[in-house]
């Protein structure tokens, strides 16, 4: 049953109440809990207590982080799914976690770094050089760059870079434990400069992304008949898939390659919302958000005092609701 507007108004407010809900949770609950109200004090009255520094030092970073990738990686998988019209589709559709992990590990290995935001440059060139190659790959030829070449190319070289991850694994065992966090997804012990440094990135790609709603619309329809409505085709593709890169790569360089958010979210939107892509992007947006940060506090509970990464329980959940989706609507062309 799809929302209607003005309700589509009223459905998005009251999801960013459920975000906000979950993100305030997300400061309470952990392998200690801490009441709503020492929370809130550590924000407003600080005193110092055992409490209220976990709150501030390590617990805000956490939310803001599963935030900003949250919304960063739900975003970029809906609008990979718009741009290639592939319902399937995530950003790992265009090599970039990939990309940005194989960065990360060679850096770790053959230039010694071990700083965490050093890291997360490289992560973002990582994730930009394999989306752009994607890119130039599904560009040549006849016709430019078309969805099922954009998607050919992308399984080709996320196969490729997979095959190098395992090389380098097996050859340095020493930085397994190192990378393990970028391979697997978690939102835990990222300090805060990890935030600031990557929030610029994420800012832009969700207002330019938020803004291509319009132009999805046209694309749906077909390529032929966007270009009669006075879209520029070629142009959109390239701006749309700067874009992702640059969300998906930043959601990478904070989170590590956390897949599912990306691939299911835009399907939660679609079916509450429709195929108009101008409501799909926000909702997505806000779904994102409280998608993640409320499987981190699962994760932080669920086999107390140790914790499951968040990458592993978005695995865990999203692979049965997922298949339950399929069951119910069938995956068509978008």
């Amino acid at each position: 049953m799809l929302v209607r507007a003005p309700t589509r108004w009223v459905g998005l407010a009251l999801l960013s109440v459920v975000a906000a809900v979950v993100a305030i949770t997300s400061l309470a609950i952990g392998a200690l809990d801490i009441p709503v109200d020492v929370v809130l004090s550590s924000f407003l009255a600080f005193d110092g207590s055992r409490e209220e520094i976990i709150v501030q030092q390590l617990r805000v970073p956490r939310m803001l982080i599963g935030i900003a990738a949250g919304a960063a990686f739900a975003l970029a998988g809906a609008m990979m799914q718009g741009l290639t019209q592939n319902p399937l589709a995530d950003p790992g559709l265009l090599g970039i976690t990939s990309g940005a992990s194989l960065a990360v590990l060679i850096a770790l290995d053959t230039m010694g770094v071990r700083e965490f935001t050093s890291l997360l440059w490289f992560a973002m060139a990582g994730a930009a050089l394999a989306g752009t190659t994607v890119y130039v790959l599904g560009s040549a030829g006849r016709g430019g760059a078309s969805p099922m070449k954009l998607a050919i190319a992308g399984a080709a070289l996320a196969s490729l870079i997979g095959a190098l991850l395992t090389i380098l694994l097996s050859m340095q065992a020493r930085s397994l434990d190192e990378i393990r966090f970028w391979l697997v997804g978690s939102l835990a012990g990222r300090p805060i400069e990890v935030f600031w440094a990557v929030i610029p990135f994420v800012a832009v790609g969700a207002v330019v992304g938020l803004a291509f709603g319009r132009s999805l619309n046209s694309l749906s329809m077909g390529e032929e008949i966007a270009v009669s409505l006075g879209v520029r085709v070629s142009l959109v593709r390239a701006i749309a898939g700067a874009t992702v890169i640059v969300l998906a790569g930043a959601g990478v360089a904070m989170a590590g390659p956390i897949a599912f958010v990306g691939l299911a979210v835009p399907h939660i939107a679609r079916t509450l919302v429709g195929p108009d892509w101008r409501w799909i992007l926000p909702y997505t947006f806000v779904i994102g958000i409280a998608l993640l940060l409320a499987a981190d506090v699962l994760g932080r509970v669920v086999i107390r005092p140790d914790e499951l990464q968040v990458g592993v329980v978005v695995a865990l959940l999203g692979a049965p609701f997922f298949v339950l989706l399929v069951r119910r609507r069938r995956l068509v062309a978008l």
